[in-house]
């Protein structure tokens, strides 16, 4: 467990992890040179992950009404920092305006507004998402999903558990400063997924270089069959994120 008290708790709901493998050469201009990025076998990794949030709150407080459920996404691959493997978000979409500036602000996220919807109809979960963040890249995810199989915990060794079992997060703010921001769960609850994409120009949007209108080539599409994996539910507590020292090696 980190040291000090956390700040802030909340509860992840009906969670699709979508992943797709990459070169890690495609996703070196977009990270920190600080940060390495971390591979299996070889391979990076991408991922689009849709769910819906509750219960988010502030140590000591209770949740508020209207700002503590909402969905949301993101668009993250997998990275190290002296030795500890963690996440860095390309983007995060959510429904909740406030939580998107706080999240921005605090944390130096790149949390974007966006018109989203995630509902359970005849056993799926039907999700959109619509950014709608001024001056941000457009992107779009409009898709079904569901679990397919039974529950199981991911193994160390095993590719299921380099994707999700992550104990912290890495940001950037605007002076390039690095910070990490850790986080504590129970062990993931996995299930095997299915699901269907209406559309997703999330990854699109995430690597975007210069305005391009089309990704550079290499980067996955919809149209390649991604790695899917359902979780019910997962209850969070997040620390501060603490400044880290780039020379580290």
């Amino acid at each position: 467990m980190p040291t000090g008290p956390w700040i802030m708790s909340q509860s992840w709901h009906d969670l699709l992890f979508a992943h797709w493998a990459i070169e890690a050469s495609y996703l070196r201009p977009l990270i920190p040179a600080a940060l390495d990025i971390e591979t299996f076998q070889g391979e990076a990794w991408i991922g689009v992950v849709p769910f819906r949030m509750s219960g988010v709150r502030l140590r000591a407080t209770p949740p508020l009404p209207g700002l503590s459920a909402f969905p949301e996404l993101n668009v993250r691959t997998y990275v190290t920092h002296g030795g500890k493997p963690g996440v860095w978000f390309f983007s995060l979409d959510a429904a909740n305006a406030i939580a998107v500036s706080v999240a921005r602000a605090w944390f130096h996220l790149p949390y974007f507004n966006a018109r989203m919807r995630c509902e359970s109809r005849d056993d799926w979960i039907e999700y959109s998402s619509e950014r709608t963040h001024r001056g941000a890249t457009k992107a779009k995810l409009r898709m079904r999903y569901r679990p397919a199989g039974g529950v199981f915990h991911p193994q160390p060794g095993t590719l299921e558990h380099f994707l999700t079992e992550r104990y912290c997060l890495y940001a950037a703010d605007a002076e390039g400063q690095i910070s990490r921001g850790e986080i504590q769960h129970a062990p993931w609850p996995l299930q095997p997924a299915e699901a269907e994409f209406r559309e997703n120009t999330m990854i699109e949007a995430a690597v975007a270089h210069g305005g391009q209108a089309q990704p550079p080539s290499g980067i996955p599409t919809r149209a390649i069959a991604p790695l899917l994996h359902f979780a019910q539910r997962q209850d969070v507590v997040v620390w501060h994120p603490q400044p880290i020292r780039q020379d580290l090696v």
